[in-house]
């Protein structure tokens, strides 16, 4: 195989909520429809749509992962520094978000958190 792009698409219950969970946490959009919104993450642009749950189940065939109870995928973000793992922190609470693990060191040269988007997806800030 040799895909042209990858990129990754999740289920949510709310595009307006989810818009305005990652415009907040200042990611740039990449699109919305009435069946999605999209936004670009990182340097490279990595693309996630956020579907609309019931539109995504359609097109899957199958039953959704519950992220209440359990983990789809996490997606890594580099931070740059310590500091700003810590901003990035207080804008997740701020923006809706959820704190899994609050920022801390770990193993040797290691620092991050986790937190979970208002429909469960789960992100690990990590900074090394």
């Amino acid at each position: 195989m040799n895909p042209k792009k990858i990129w990754s698409n999740l289920a949510v219950t709310d595009l307006d909520r989810t818009t305005k969970f990652y415009t907040a946490l200042g990611f740039q959009p990449n699109g919305r429809s009435a069946d999605l919104t999209s936004f670009l993450f990182g340097e490279d642009h990595f693309v996630i749509h956020f579907f609309l749950k019931h539109i995504l189940r359609e097109a899957m065939l199958g039953a959704m992962a519950d992220t209440s109870k359990s983990n789809e995928i996490i997606f890594t973000l580099a931070a740059s520094s310590i500091e700003e793992a810590d901003l990035w922190a207080t804008e997740v609470e701020d923006a809706g978000g959820t704190l899994i693990s609050k920022p801390a060191a770990f193993g040797k040269g290691y620092y991050g958190f986790v937190f979970a988007d208002p429909d469960g997806h789960r992100f690990n800030v990590f900074h090394m």
